[in-house]
């Protein structure tokens, strides 16, 4: 299972593997309150991507289109994350106040629909 949080929220039992896939690290955060297991920056949006987006809902649908590009020239990035949720828990750490228009989110559907179309293939 893949799991979304802030990660300025307190650490869970729950999170199993705790990945920040942001590429600056958060503010005013130490890396031993972070209890992180994997920083994976090379995940994270382009500089020019993250900046041209800065949040706004209604560059959401491009910034996913733009981002997912990106994702599919990192795919050994990706493939570690879908790795790792195989066996385990694991949750995508990301620093933003936004919870509903973020990397981690997008990154989440992008991994799921890869996931999704891994189970389809057979079929």
């Amino acid at each position: 299972m893949i799991r979304l949080k802030r990660i300025y929220d307190e650490p869970s039992e729950n999170d199993g593997i705790r990945i920040l896939v942001d590429r600056l690290w958060p503010r005013g955060l130490s890396k031993e309150k972070a209890k992180l297991d994997i920083w994976l920056k090379e995940v994270a949006p382009s500089d020019n991507l993250r900046k041209w987006f800065s949040h706004d809902p209604d560059k959401w649908n491009g910034f996913k289109e733009r981002y997912f590009k990106e994702l599919n020239q990192k795919k050994v990035y990706v493939d570690q994350i879908i790795d790792m949720a195989e066996n385990n828990d694991v949750t995508l750490l990301y620093a933003t106040n936004d919870e509903k228009f973020n990397n981690a989110v997008a990154l989440k559907e992008h991994i799921e629909s890869i996931i999704g179309s891994d189970k389809n293939d057979g079929y």
